[in-house]
């Protein structure tokens, strides 16, 4: 193993882990992509520390500063997106494509906080007493505890970080710990463009150990978790225990609807990306496609041949649709779901592993047909390119089988029917509803969130950031 590694940033300098790990490409174990630093609990204190003395100056700074060094991110991102994009797409596996538009994502993010830190807004509210002013304003939380996922490695960070900093709080910041090449990239850049010591800190390393440690320090203020159900669930008992403020962002079991009236080719190009692009990988995909009875043969026929299309290898090459699965152990565990599947009843279509040009993870797309919702590969998050095919018997069973689930991030519905498409936004229990659109793929300037088992707090993105990275203040003046 290479010594060269990849540090932390803890208190403006690049700090020796207390051990490294090799970050190695899902589609071909033989790339090695980087050496990378694992912190241990005493480093963490260490960025805390710098975090805690860092926050009055980052927080009295002007507005313009913040904005200035947001925006420098995001330019500079831009600048490095194809050397960004690569290591991206080589280290979580997802298409070039997909990868170098996530990484713009991510510059865009920056750029629309860089604009939202000069226009932090409050109130001006009449008292009901005579000669008092009242003021409501918003001031940061303090020290932020950000812990983000493997499957979007610079988007997340962008959207987590950039707000954070932008509010005036100060961040120590854990990448998931099988994908840091583009976190570490991203916090090269955050220090290179001249954030202040103290104010940025990346400490990699293991769920356990380091996302430990912040959840459980007493001076981190607030923690932001985009992340697995179990671990947000055990996450918000822990930060619960030092009265934190706490945002969590976890699974989904999206459900999207093809009604009798759907353009079908609408429909299996909305389904196809949803639940496949991405190798399935996204909280938001859709997993559970529920099809009126009427057209549910000619729909899976038509999935089917689309999924057949779809050329699944290389990440880096042009061709390429579906890279592969991002971990041996996520692969392992979707191939447990389709013999699963299988063993429930479901006819499976496609899903098997095969061997890619190099030694990867590669798996093709996997339909269950004839699926119902009650089976648990319609239940479970499985984050992999697996679709239950659900029949329904009407709109009103389609919209109760949408809903009859733990999770509730996203949902969709492919209709030309516009009185369904309304009452559909009204009845879904989902965060997030698409109409004639995949269910995933979200603009960066709006909320992110969703209800029940799939977020907790409030939302992400957009001015509503602003709810987690502030704290709200009103101020009484007797002016008599």
């Amino acid at each position: 193993m290479s010594l060269d590694q990849k540090k932390n940033l803890i208190g403006g300098a690049w700090v020796a882990g207390a051990g490294i790990s090799e970050n190695r490409s899902p589609a071909n174990q033989k790339d090695l992509i980087g050496c990378y630093a694992q912190a241990d609990t005493e480093q963490v204190a260490l960025a805390v520390d710098a975090a805690k003395n860092a926050l009055a100056g980052w927080a009295n700074a002007s507005p313009q500063v913040r904005a200035d060094l947001l925006d420098a991110v995001g330019a500079k991102i831009l600048e490095k997106r194809d050397e960004i994009g690569t290591i991206l797409a080589r280290e979580e596996g997802k298409t070039l494509a997909e990868a170098l538009g996530e990484t713009v994502r991510a510059a865009q993010i920056f750029r629309f906080f860089a604009a939202e830190a000069v226009r932090v807004a409050g109130d001006a509210i009449a008292s009901l007493r005579a000669d008092v002013d009242v003021e409501v304003t918003r001031e940061p939380v303090g020290v932020v505890g950000l812990i983000t996922p493997w499957n979007f490695p610079i988007a997340i960070p962008a959207w987590k970080i950039a707000p954070a900093l932008a509010y005036g709080n100060t961040v120590v910041f854990k990448p998931a710990d099988l994908t840091p090449g583009s976190a570490h990239r991203l916090a090269q850049i955050i220090h290179e463009v001249g954030v202040p010591k103290g104010v940025f800190n990346l400490t990699m390393g293991r769920g356990s150990v380091v996302g430990d440690a912040i959840v459980g320090h007493p001076e981190v203020d607030a923690v932001s978790f985009t992340g697995s159900v179990p671990v947000g669930r055990a996450l918000a008992v822990k930060a619960a225990g030092g009265l934190k403020k706490v945002q969590l962002e976890m699974g989904g079991k999206n459900p999207m609807i093809v009604m009798n009236d759907a353009d079908l080719e609408v429909a299996v190009s909305a389904c196809l990306n949803g639940a496949f692009f991405s190798t399935g990988q996204r909280c938001t995909g859709s997993s559970r496609l529920i099809v009126e009875a009427w057209v549910y043969d000619e729909f899976v026929e038509k999935l089917i041949s689309a999924a057949n299309t779809l050329k699944v290898g290389d990440p880096l090459k042009s061709d390429t649709h579906m890279g592969p699965v991002a971990s041996e152990s996520q692969l392992l565990s979707n191939l447990s779901y389709i013999d699963l599947a299988r063993s429930e009843g479901a006819e499976v279509i496609g899903g098997g592993r095969f061997d890619g040009e190099a030694e990867g993870f590669f798996q093709r797309p996997a339909i269950f047909a004839d699926a119902t919702n009650d089976m648990r590969c319609s239940r479970e998050e499985i984050f992999g390119p697996c679709a239950s095919v659900i029949r329904a018997g009407d709109f009103d069973e389609a919209v109760a089988l949408a809903n009859d689930t733990e999770f509730g991030l996203s949902s969709g519905i492919c209709t030309t029917n516009l009185k369904s498409a309304r009452e559909f936004k009204k009845r879904s229990q989902a965060g997030m509803v698409m109409i004639n659109l995949p269910t995933a793929g979200v603009d960066y300037h709006v909320p992110f969130g969703g209800r029940k088992g799939s977020s907790y707090g409030s939302r992400e993105q957009g001015r509503y950031a602003a709810e987690f990275y502030t704290s709200v203040k009103t101020s009484y003046v007797f002016a008599g």
